[in-house]
Parts: C-alpha cells; sequence; structure tokens
C-alpha cells in the first residue's frame, strides 16, 4: 500500500475553508500566524528552500506544536520549489494555525493554476501536489485581485 492509497484524497479546490478564507481573502488577522518574506533577490535560489524548512521548524516550536514540523516542511518544501520552478519565484511563505488544523501558505509572482501531473516511474520531477495530496486535508489557491496567486494547504494537527 502506498502513501496515496493510505489516504483519502485531498479536497482541491479555489476557495479555502471558512477560517482561513476570511483570513487571506477577507484580511481578518490570524491567532496564530507566522509570515517569511522571501527576499526578490534569493527567491529563485533552491538555498530558499531550507530557508523555509528552518522558518517552519522555529514557528511549530514557538507554538508548541514540533511533532507536525516533518510534514509542514515537506509540504512547504513542495509549494515553494513550484512557486520557483513555476511562479516566477517565492514571494512569502506564511503559517497559520487554528484549532486543529496547520494552514501552510505562499505567495508566487504566477496567478497560473497549479496542477498536479502524472509523473512516471523515471521522471525526477512532477510529484510535488501529490505528495501534498497525501499529506494534507486540502490544498488550493486563491488570486487575490492582483498578479500573484496564493496556494495553500492544510495538514490536521
Amino acid at each position: 500500500m502506498t502513501t496515496f492509497d493510505a489516504r483519502p484524497q485531498a479536497v482541491i479546490g479555489s476557495r479555502p475553508p471558512g477560517w482561513l478564507s476570511s483570513i487571506l481573502v477577507d484580511g481578518h488577522a490570524g491567532e496564530c500566524d507566522a509570515v517569511f518574506p522571501f527576499h526578490q533577490r534569493t527567491a529563485l535560489e533552491p538555498a530558499c528552500v531550507a530557508t523555509a524548512r528552518k522558518f517552519v521548524d522555529q514557528t511549530l516550536g514557538s507554538w508548541g506544536v514540533l511533532e507536525f514540523a516533518f510534514d509542514a516542511q515537506l509540504v512547504v518544501s513542495e509549494l515553494v520549489t513550484n512557486a520557483m520552478r513555476h511562479g516566477g519565484g517565492a514571494v512569502q511563505l506564511r503559517l497559520l494555525s487554528y484549532q486543529a488544523e496547520l494552514a501552510c501558505v505562499v505567495t508566487d509572482h504566477s496567478r497560473s493554476v497549479p496542477l498536479a501531473s502524472t509523473a512516471d516511474v523515471y521522471a525526477e520531477f512532477g510529484r510535488g501536489l501529490r505528495l501534498i495530496d497525501a499529506l494534507c486535508t486540502a490544498w488550493g489557491w486563491v488570486s487575490p485581485g492582483e498578479a500573484r496567486k496564493q496556494v495553500w494547504a492544510i495538514l490536521a494537527c
């Protein structure tokens, strides 16, 4: 049995759940909300993925939920890598916690919709969003009126 068989498919859509929508779309403040802005000159460098993982570790440690750091780091790595490869670079990483959910949100410079591809066995790329499907309860994206999008993924805590 693979990971993809073990978990139900994540709900994929363009609108986040109500609590996250009120923060991302409506602009309300989150209770546990941490933001990491990427520097424009390093947003396309592979090292920004490692920096994002460290931010996840530090933030979840300060929130007292370090046991979810490994899965969150994997999700953030994929989101930031996708922003680098397909979104013109990562603008910001945002972590939000609400009740028993943790949202990882990456903003990039593109409005193009993220698509999960079907990679063959020998492909070196193309499995990132499938990994997010396996680890998360939901993921999607929003494009708030500007030339950027926010890709979000929710982990159950």
